[in-house]
């Protein structure tokens, strides 16, 4: 089965390390919303970009774990994709761990054709993860948020508390029938409706902040548009 391995700063207590992790799966969980609010703005979003409702929810897909990276810079194909923040689940042989990401995807491709869309584009995830143990019994109160660059000027996009999303074990169960994920999982658990509608843009910021501990995992990149055709 093809694998990737990144480097992650995990932080498990006050223990700091450096290490590598292989993942042998990348999945992306969509139309997570916890409330049936919630799920309406996210519908409506996608269907003002011409994405179909989905017929259940939540829905997992799977993407080839070469898309996974921590780098800067991400190429894309024209300039009709976007990001979104993410927390991201990580099971190693080690434990569960919280880090957050952004499941880049082009737009274009989705209105058609929603599980090509997912593989289209890399999968950006910051580089540091927080044990699961230290954020669990305050999970609903960790921000996501994300900035754009638009018209010169850094931009709030997303921002909102991760109670808007279902609940990691109810996401757990869904994907692998129990309240955890296969060893070398990394299960990006969805996201909530852009401030301003859908978007592209040539930057993309995004952070996970845990207001208990005042601590956080940055990360942004680049997004340089490929020539869609000669």
């Amino acid at each position: 089965m093809p694998a990737e391995t990144l480097t992650f700063r995990t932080l498990n207590g006050s223990a700091i390390e450096s290490r590598p992790i292989t993942l042998r799966a990348v999945v992306i969980a969509v139309w997570t919303s916890r409330d049936p609010s919630g799920r309406d703005l996210r519908v409506a979003e996608m269907e003002a970009v011409g994405i179909q409702r989905p017929s259940r929810t939540p829905q997992f897909r799977r993407v080839s774990t070469h898309r996974l990276t921590t780098a800067d810079v991400i190429e894309v194909v024209g300039g009709e994709s976007s990001g979104e923040v993410e927390v991201v689940l990580v099971r190693d042989g080690r434990g569960l761990w919280v880090g957050v990401g952004s499941d880049h995807t082009d737009r274009r491709i989705e209105r058609t054709e929603p599980h090509v869309a997912k593989q289209m584009c890399d999968k950006p995830i910051a580089p540091d993860l927080w044990a699961f143990d230290d954020v669990a019994d305050h999970w609903d109160t960790l921000v996501l948020r994300s900035w754009i660059a638009e018209h010169g000027e850094t931009r709030l996009y997303q921002e909102g508390t991760v109670a808007a999303i279902l609940p990691p074990a109810d996401l757990m169960r869904a994907f692998a029938d129990r309240e955890d994920l296969p060893d070398g999982t990394a299960l990006y658990c969805g996201t909530f409706a852009a401030i301003g509608g859908i978007r592209p843009s040539s930057r993309f910021s995004f952070e996970l902040f845990d207001p208990r501990r005042e601590r956080r995992i940055a990360h942004a990149y680049d997004v340089v548009a490929l020539p869609a055709g000669a």
